[in-house]
């Protein structure tokens, strides 16, 4: 157990170190990008004064609210210190909404389309795989081709070409938006609702068929792994029956593919955001896209932040849960100890 604390403490140390790097960039890259969004802000909020002092007034008045009449480097610091208060500043393109609030309500719409995305597409692909490794002929030969090959097209590719054959050719489904333009947002009213799952089907479509082609080749290759190892050569000389070895064969196999589910509902915040952008979906893939634009560097920094520390924290309990898993991993540092 002493190996395991110790490869614990190791990894805190290395996730910590890299957050800190992470906030660090996070904070300076939107603050890299030419011009200065204060302006744009200004020019709307004096548009029509002819008054250049009052107009420089509300100027410094914008630039001490939002700190940039400060060095760099106090920048940070002011910014570090909010954060540890759950305060991620104020919206340019969106003044004065909090960036916290913008966000806040961006993630739902992101977890309900790749929540269910995710598990559906790691169930069917794992099925499809196993499948394709244990019964050959049609599964192997044909199904499983075809999704590899929708796998090997990018999300955003592949999101094109269904909203231009099924959404604007077809007319099968809607193309864009995560509801109706001319509806407000209301969970109680079942026009709105309807909506929303009308225009949920084609992005979660896309998600699902590229979750598919990767889940079935991961599952095919470990299954037809496990399949030609030596316990099942054994076990079958010894007469035991097929079914009861496929149980064990697909129960290994199936380790890897949890880690990597565990992966990606851990990250889902920071994938398929593409996918999102492509479809106008109102989750943190379009908000992050709206920030660029606008050159929003609150918004920008609280999107990049709330994706990366989702994604180190995925990836910190995978490692934590392999620890777990493989007894090497406490060997190993036993024996550097």
């Amino acid at each position: 157990m002493n190996g395991y604390w110790k490869y614990l403490g190791k990894k805190s140390l290395w996730y910590l170190l890299t957050l800190f790097i992470a906030v660090l960039l996070n904070f300076l890259l939107p603050r890299l990008i030419p011009g200065n969004p204060v302006t744009t802000l200004v020019s709307n909020a004096t548009s029509g004064m002819t008054d250049a002092t009052a107009i420089k007034r509300i100027y410094d008045a914008f630039m001490t609210e939002f700190g940039l009449d400060k060095p760099l480097w106090q920048q940070f610091f002011i910014y570090i210190g909010k954060l540890f208060q759950g305060d991620m500043g104020k919206s340019f393109g969106q003044y004065p909404r909090a960036v916290s609030d913008i966000i806040s309500s961006a993630i739902p719409w992101t977890l309900r389309l790749q929540i269910p995305a995710i598990i559906t597409g790691w169930f069917l692909g794992n099925a499809l795989g196993a499948l394709a490794a244990y019964r050959k002929g049609v599964f192997d030969k044909v199904l499983f081709p075809a999704f590899l090959f929708i796998a090997a097209i990018p999300v955003f590719g592949l999101g094109i070409v269904l909203v231009h054959f099924l959404a604007n050719t077809l007319h099968l489904f809607p193309g864009r938006l995560g509801y109706a333009f001319d509806l407000l947002i209301d969970w109680t009213n079942p026009a709105f609702l309807l909506s929303v799952l009308n225009h949920y089907r084609l992005p979660f479509l896309t998600m699902v068929l590229v979750a598919i082609g990767g889940q079935s080749l991961g599952m095919r290759e470990m299954s037809i792994y496990e399949l030609n190892a030596d316990y099942v050569k054994y076990s079958r000389l010894l007469g035991i029956k097929d079914s009861k070895i496929v149980w064990y064969v697909f129960r290994n196999a199936m380790l890897p593919q949890i880690t990597g589910l565990a992966l990606s509902l851990g990250t889902m915040v920071g994938g398929n955001l593409i996918a999102e952008i492509i479809f106008s979906y109102p989750g943190i893939g379009t908000t992050m896209l709206n920030a660029i634009s606008s050159q929003d560097f609150p918004l920008i920094s609280g999107c990049t932040l709330v994706v990366t520390f989702t994604v180190l924290i995925a990836n910190f309990l995978v490692d934590l849960l392999c620890g777990v898993i493989d007894p090497r991993i406490r060997l190993t540092q036993q024996e550097e100890a």
